[in-house]
């Protein structure tokens, strides 16, 4: 199943750098046969990543310690909601999850607004495939999770990191992750309105609902990060200045001040240079994170 991973992730990889290329085309040549070509190749980005998760969370479910990353992530005596756990377990794994919600995210958005901000919507998606494309990049050359052993194949695995063996992990990072990947949608609209020049506010009501929810999953991953320090870690209280928890509170930070900001935009017509610098600093602090 690792080559599989590999072959699914080079081919996203085509592929988003495809969708970009093709969204930016039809934007510029004003080509819905481009636009609608582009649209289809984030909804083909996101099956190929989606298998290549699947790919990742099969080997762990069969113990298939010919992967490097399933043996050092997980033994034969895991339970099960640990061993599908273990898929963001580590970095390697971590990044690919990343890139399947992102992808996931990308072709939510484009679908719900196919028919809608026609002159943002192109460019919006070509922002989404240039950062799943850097993400593509990242994990098939630096943190590939579908490495496997040229030599001798272990028969038992090293076993996932105890203080990971807690019933938070199965809901503590996904809701990061979402907050953080959640954010590229409003990032990736308020690019594709500042390249169209389509800076009325028409924007602003097209992520309205994507901030929200991608700052309630940032609330709650930030909750329970701190109630899994305080059963886990044993620090004596709900929070500590490491720099995990900065890294999950700063961009919580950015995108309060963002929504804030927005629904003065949306009554008074002030802070639109402000909206600007705060979803791109929160999109920032997301990938810093």
């Amino acid at each position: 199943m690792s080559p599989f991973g590999n072959l699914c992730l080079a081919a996203a990889l085509g592929l988003s750098i495809f969708a970009a290329a093709l969204s930016v085309a039809g934007a510029r040549l004003g080509s819905a046969r481009l636009v609608l070509a582009a649209q289809r190749a984030v909804y083909a980005n996101f099956a190929l990543i989606a298998a290549a998760s699947f790919a990742l969370v099969y080997m762990f479910l069969v113990h298939d310690f010919t992967n490097e990353y399933v043996w050092k992530h997980s033994d034969t005596t895991m339970p099960t909601q640990y061993l599908v756990t273990a898929w963001w377990g580590g970095m390697d794994g971590s990044m690919l999850f990343w890139l399947f919600w992102l992808s996931a995210f990308s072709a939510a958005a484009v679908f719900v607004n196919r028919n809608r901000y026609r002159q943002i919507l192109p460019y919006a998606a070509a922002t989404l495939m240039t950062v799943s494309a850097f993400f593509c990049v990242l994990l098939l050359f630096e943190t590939n999770p579908f490495r496997t052993f040229l030599v001798r194949v272990p028969t038992e695995g090293e076993g996932l990191n105890p203080l990971l063996q807690n019933p938070t992990m199965v809901i503590h990072p996904p809701n990061l992750y979402l907050g953080f990947v959640g954010m590229t949608v409003p990032f990736a609209f308020a690019m594709g309105a500042l390249i169209s020049g389509q800076l009325d506010g028409g924007w602003i009501k097209a992520i309205r609902r994507w901030t929200i929810l991608a700052w309630m999953f940032l609330s709650c991953g930030n909750l329970l990060g701190g109630w899994w320090a305080y059963t886990e870690l044993g620090w004596g209280g709900f929070w500590a200045w490491d720099p995990v928890e900065n890294a999950a509170f700063m961009p919580w930070l950015t995108a309060t001040a963002f929504l804030h900001s927005i629904m003065i935009t949306e009554r008074r017509g002030m802070l639109k240079v402000w909206n600007m610098v705060l979803v791109v600093l929160s999109f920032t602090l997301t990938l810093l994170g």
